[in-house]
């Protein structure tokens, strides 16, 4: 039997045939010890596929909080007493402004966030108006997440010039029923494969760090790998007060970079973002991340959570010596 150091170089050569990884050969590589070898490996697979670019998002939490949804992890729920800020739609001069502050900072894109089952229909419309308003005076790309979409709803999205759709599967169809009842994995499975249909671009992740074994985070890996995304955001548990995991801890920073890192052997060209829990677990070498097959980041906060500074990001992205996409 090779050892993990001939074994990683194979694999790379694998991906680079454009073939696929098995989930034995997955598992081998998340349990391997050379991690450093594994990470430099998945950066080098992410710069032959992505042209040494790093996409650079900021999102907006547009409307906060009452989500009819039970997730474990989330603290918009309203089945929980979260001590977070909530709060209807925002206004269309504060979107418009967040937008332009994204543009300002560099940010790619812009990603326009809502907590919602699926948006009533007066809200949609009024999400649409502004979204046509950034498309028309802003060059920057807009992004949405706004829970269950019918094919309709999708269509009209890409009409209007929205880019990408965001629809995480959030977990292992193994693991689905112990962070939420109020919905199935398939029903999220549905709206990703509608929004692709549409012919919107798909991000499509999910979140480590909940209770799910190793094993788990592979299957999440094949599920997410099995509708083609444009982009994988991984997001890793901060556990929140007043939610069912408050008092989980996340994984390991080796966990996590071996999770991207083995994530990226799996879907080499899909930009792979890392989200929510970077600033938490990596603190100042959240650069590391960017190192081990990760080619795209969130700057300047997440939904409930404050993040980086965008210009510390940007100036991170330049210490790497990576371009920003």
């Amino acid at each position: 039997m090779v050892d993990d150091v001939d074994f990683i170089a194979e694999m790379e050569n694998k991906v680079n045939s454009g073939a696929e990884i098995r989930l034995p050969e997955a598992e081998r590589l998340l349990n391997t010890t050379d991690v450093q070898i594994l990470a430099e490996t998945a950066n080098r697979i992410a710069r032959k596929f992505s042209q040494d670019l790093i996409d650079v998002e900021m999102l907006l939490n547009a409307k906060s909080g009452s989500c009819p949804e039970d997730c474990s992890f989330c603290a918009q729920s309203s089945f929980y007493e979260s001590k977070i800020n909530k709060y209807p739609l925002l206004s269309k001069e504060t979107i418009l402004g967040r937008a332009q502050k994204a543009k300002e900072s560099g940010a790619n894109s812009f990603c326009l966030v809502c907590a919602y089952r699926s948006p009533p229909e007066n809200d949609f419309n009024y999400i649409c108006d502004i979204i046509e308003h950034i498309k028309k005076y802003l060059e920057i790309d807009v992004n949405v997440s706004l829970g269950f979409m019918t094919k309709e709803r999708a269509e009209h999205l890409k009409m209007i010039g929205v880019k990408r759709y965001n629809h995480n599967l959030e977990t292992a169809e193994t693991y689905f029923s112990q962070i939420c009842m109020t919905h199935d994995f398939s029903d999220r499975v549905n709206t990703a494969r509608i929004v692709k249909e549409a012919g919107l671009e798909l991000c499509c992740g999910g979140i480590i760090g909940m209770g799910e074994t190793t094993m788990q985070r592979l299957e999440l890996a094949y599920s997410i790998r099995d509708l083609s995304p444009n982009e994988v955001p991984i997001n890793i548990l901060i556990p929140k007060s007043g939610t069912p995991f408050e008092s989980l801890h996340g994984v390991s920073p080796i966990d996590a970079i071996k999770t991207i890192a083995v994530w990226r052997f799996l879907m080499p060209t899909p930009i792979i973002k890392i989200a929510a829990g970077r600033e938490v677990y990596f603190g100042d070498d959240d650069k590391l991340a960017l190192r081990a097959g990760a080619n795209g980041i969130i700057t300047g906060g997440y939904l409930t959570t404050n993040g980086n500074d965008p210009s510390r990001d940007i100036q991170m992205i330049q210490d790497i010596g990576i371009n920003q996409g």
